[in-house]
């Protein structure tokens, strides 16, 4: 969707400065909680990473642009538990259970987390469909702009570029995070120019290279 996290190329939000490497993950405690819940909860199977994604992406831009990294997360994993039902608005207002806690499906203790997190959630699929480009062929990216949840950034849509990598089949965001099954299909990585990003003006020396799906693509 067309959403506030999608800034990419905009102008009047100033330059992106990385923090030192000597910077801490987490800057308070509360952001460190806030992950560790965001993981736990994703780690129930009550919803997808791709719905999660999205359940950050659609907060109010407003709101978006004034929120900070893990106040994002939490403000969108409060939407996914209202959504599936594990928690109710008076309990989130109140801010403790009003109500014995709903049955999970699965947990995830504490012992468990190491092997967890080095696991990961990997998305590559098995398909039968062969794929449709390979590495060096030029493409060019369909112009969308969904109500839902896409990973084709505003500013790469209608571009040319070439391949990079062919990834293999992967689980197709844009499906999985509305409930419409994992739908996988090949995945590439697309390098642009600038100049074909940001036209005539922009710096003659930059690419900016983009994980693509084949559903997003046409042969140039």
């Amino acid at each position: 969707m067309n959403g506030a996290q999608d800034l990419g190329g905009m102008h009047g939000f100033g330059p992106v400065v990385p923090e030192p490497e000597t910077e801490p993950n987490f800057h308070a405690p509360w952001e460190r909680r806030a992950f560790g819940v965001t993981l736990a909860m994703g780690a129930t199977g009550s919803w997808t990473l791709d719905a999660s994604r999205h359940a950050r992406e659609s907060l109010p831009p407003a709101e978006y642009l004034a929120s900070s990294y893990y106040e994002i997360w939490t403000k969108g994993l409060e939407r996914l538990v209202l959504a599936a039902g594990l928690v109710g608005a008076d309990e989130l207002a109140a801010g403790r259970s009003l109500r014995p806690g709903a049955r999970l499906s699965r947990m995830l203790s504490a012992e468990a987390v190491p092997a967890a997190l080095a696991r990961g959630g990997p998305t590559e699929r098995e398909t039968s469909a062969p794929p449709r480009f390979a590495v060096g062929d030029r493409v060019r990216t369909i112009v969308t702009n969904p109500a839902g949840h896409t990973r084709l950034p505003r500013y790469a849509r209608g571009k040319t570029g070439t391949i990079e990598i062919a990834h293999g089949a992967h689980v197709f965001p844009d499906t999985n995070a509305h409930g419409g099954g994992e739908a996988p299909q090949h995945l590439y990585t697309v390098r642009f120019t600038g100049s074909e990003l940001w036209g005539e003006g922009a710096d003659p020396t930059l690419s900016v290279s983009i994980d693509a799906w084949e559903r997003y693509l046409h042969g140039a």
